[in-house]
Parts: C-alpha cells; sequence; structure tokens
C-alpha cells in the first residue's frame, strides 16, 4: 500500500490514540515535517517526549500522550499565508482565540502561527492542533 500523506497518517495515529487514552503511540515512517510538527506540539505542551528509533530504514517515533490534545490535522492543500491574513486564518480554523495553534512552514523553519507573527514570516499552512 502506498502512503499518499504521511503527515496526515501519524496525526491521525495520534488523535486516534489519544481519543482511546493510551499513554503511547508508535508512528512510522519518520520524516523530517513529522518530527518538526511534533516539536512544535511538544514546545506548546501538547505532547510529552518524543524518540525516534531509527531502524535504517524508514525510522520510527515513539510519543508519550498527556492527555491534552482535542484535536490535530493537517490541512490539504498546503496554502500560502502572508503575514496580514495569518490572524484570518486563524479565527476561521481554530475554536477560540483562547487556544489553539495553526503549524507553519516558513523559511525560518517550521513554527506556530504566533511564533511565525513575532518574526514577521509567513509561509504555507502545514495543519492545526488544539
Amino acid at each position: 500500500m502506498v502512503r499518499i500523506n504521511v503527515l496526515r497518517d501519524a496525526l491521525v495515529s495520534i488523535y486516534n490514540a489519544e481519543r482511546r487514552k493510551k499513554r503511547q503511540v508508535m508512528i512510522r515512517p519518520s520524516s523530517k515535517v513529522i518530527i518538526g510538527f511534533l516539536k512544535v506540539m511538544q514546545r506548546r505542551g501538547y505532547i510529552g517526549e518524543f524518540e525516534i528509533v531509527d531502524n535504517h530504514r524508514s525510522g520510527k517515533i515513539v510519543i508519550q500522550l498527556n492527555g491534552r490534545l482535542n484535536k490535530c490535522g493537517v490541512i490539504s492543500p498546503r496554502f500560502d499565508i502572508p503575514i496580514k491574513e495569518t490572524e484570518n486564518k486563524t479565527s476561521r480554523l481554530l475554536p477560540s482565540r483562547q487556544f489553539g495553534f495553526l503549524v507553519l512552514t516558513t523559511s525560518g523553519g517550521i513554527m506556530d502561527h504566533e511564533e511565525a507573527h513575532r518574526k514577521h514570516l509567513g509561509g504555507k499552512l502545514l495543519g492545526f492542533f488544539f
């Protein structure tokens, strides 16, 4: 079976494990985009530690869940978001202004919308979590 969107598969696995009240989940295959997305989620406290297991093939990631994640998903296609439109997209995609984050890939790396706004960067929309 061919995988079309590896990031979507990873986020669906995390979301399903979170709904089943699991403490950890294993994701395979691994990619740089998935690792960047997980670092943003970890920085914001939505997941615990994660470990990258290199098996000289596609790699695996073991993630510790902490029960804080309500929903996460991928926005496809990866729309361009200029700096001026971050507030508009945030209000459309997130349930509230108080919580939730959009994840962007910018020239400065993968970051959430608040950090991109502080650094005055636009980019492409990868996904969201809240």
